[in-house]
């Protein structure tokens, strides 16, 4: 019976989750990352965000994936249970002091707040696979083609 109650809390949760979700079109995850700082963040442009988040979710902000060590990673940007955020299953160092839950809404700002974390311990961007497979060292304006934004774009740099 207990587990049929933790079942019913649990789909609960999600579909609570799913319904705050959101699917971003690229231009406007471009502003809202534009309006919270990220252009030139540690040298990363608006274009190196779109393209790592594009290849970790989609844009997706409720998007959940799981990985052989037990870790999920959250959110639009995929912030693993192991390190960054407390899914209340796995052990984790909780680097940003937040619940993975929070990662699955459409509020970005905690999501970009904890990005930043990541994006300032020693890896950068190259702390995400997908960055360094798709992102890192290609042409990242094509990212903001179609958008009415003024942002700097920095020529074609690799990750050393």
């Amino acid at each position: 019976m207990e587990a049929r109650g933790t079942v019913v809390v649990l789909l609960a949760m999600l579909t609570v989750a799913s319904v705050d979700a959101k699917i971003y079109e690229h231009c406007e995850l471009a502003e809202k990352l534009e309006k919270a700082g990220l252009n030139d963040f540690k040298s990363y442009t608006i274009g190196d965000w779109l393209c790592m988040a594009h290849y970790e979710s989609g844009f997706d902000t409720s998007f959940i994936d799981h990985n052989p060590d037990g870790s999920s990673e959250y959110g639009i940007f995929q912030l693993n249970s192991a390190w960054w955020c407390d899914n209340g299953v796995t052990p984790t160092q909780n680097l940003c002091y937040m619940d993975c839950r929070d990662l699955l809404n459409r509020h970005l700002l905690d999501d970009i707040m904890c990005a930043k974390r990541v994006v300032n311990s020693q890896e950068g961007m190259a702390a995400w696979d997908s960055w360094k497979r798709h992102c890192s060292g290609h042409d990242l304006s094509q990212w903001l083609k179609g958008c009415k934004m003024r942002v700097k774009v920095h020529p074609v740099k690799t990750n050393t």
